[in-house]
């Protein structure tokens, strides 16, 4: 069966965790009529589908409406250097990165370790970034005001965290401490306890903790962080 714009329209509200009801609220849609209209396989309105255009700025329009390409526009990192605005030439527009949406923690162990079968969602491109191995999708807010739920990371792991560690710079981390399993975004500092690590987040609201070094089983360098905003 051949998907169609209220079918991706569903798929793409399931991906990014909106209900039908606030969708329906949002775009001006009666209570219901969404549900109602994807299961009578109807087609939806000019002024609905502008009103999710705008509300819902992430969406590729092409992808909406015929299926083809990602779901989601492809994110263009700026190199924030008065050089490179001069010189366009000089900003180079590095290869598709794969973003991932894992939301568990074997699909983290499995993302940063070295049997890493996870699919991608989507891919972004960021000038003046290599060296990375994917992207990530945040949940939570340790680290708000600086990232949000939603935003996204990139990144690379990290072998040998031992000598590998730069202090004070943001990490996704997994832990397994004494069979308990954590996954964390957190600046990384040294503890005052030796063979400790600080995990310390941007929240005020979110408590310092500290786990031994041994306990870090993966571990991947945040190199730049993309957030998506509607644009109207």
């Amino acid at each position: 069966m051949i998907e169609n714009t209220l079918q991706r329209i569903k798929r793409y509200i399931d991906f990014r965790g909106i209900r039908v009801s606030v969708l329906e609220r949002e775009v001006g849609m009666s209570n219901g009529s969404f549900a109602s209209q994807l299961k009578n396989n109807k087609t939806i309105g000019v002024d609905k589908l502008e009103n999710i255009l705008k509300i819902y700025g992430d969406i590729n329009v092409e992808w909406l409406l015929t299926g083809n390409g990602n779901m989601l526009k492809e994110v263009v990192l700026e190199y924030n250097d008065p050089k490179v605005h001069q010189l366009k030439e000089d900003i180079a527009i590095i290869e598709n990165i794969p973003v991932y949406n894992v939301q568990t923690v074997d699909g983290i162990v499995d993302l940063l370790g070295d049997n890493n079968s996870q699919v991608p969602v989507d891919y972004i491109k960021v000038s003046k970034i290599d060296k990375y191995d994917g992207a990530l999708y945040i949940i939570g807010d340790s680290m708000y005001p600086l990232l949000k739920s939603g935003d996204i990371v990139v990144y690379k792991k990290i072998n040998n965290l031992q000598n590998n560690i730069i202090w004070g710079e943001m990490y996704l981390v997994y832990v397994n401490n004494d069979d308990n399993e954590f996954f964390f975004t957190r600046f990384l500092k040294k503890s005052e306890r030796e063979s400790y690590v600080q995990f310390v987040s941007q929240n005020p609201d979110h408590q310092t903790i500290e786990f031994p070094i041994s306990s870090i089983k993966a571990i991947a360098l945040v190199k730049a962080s993309v957030r998506i905003n509607s644009q109207f």
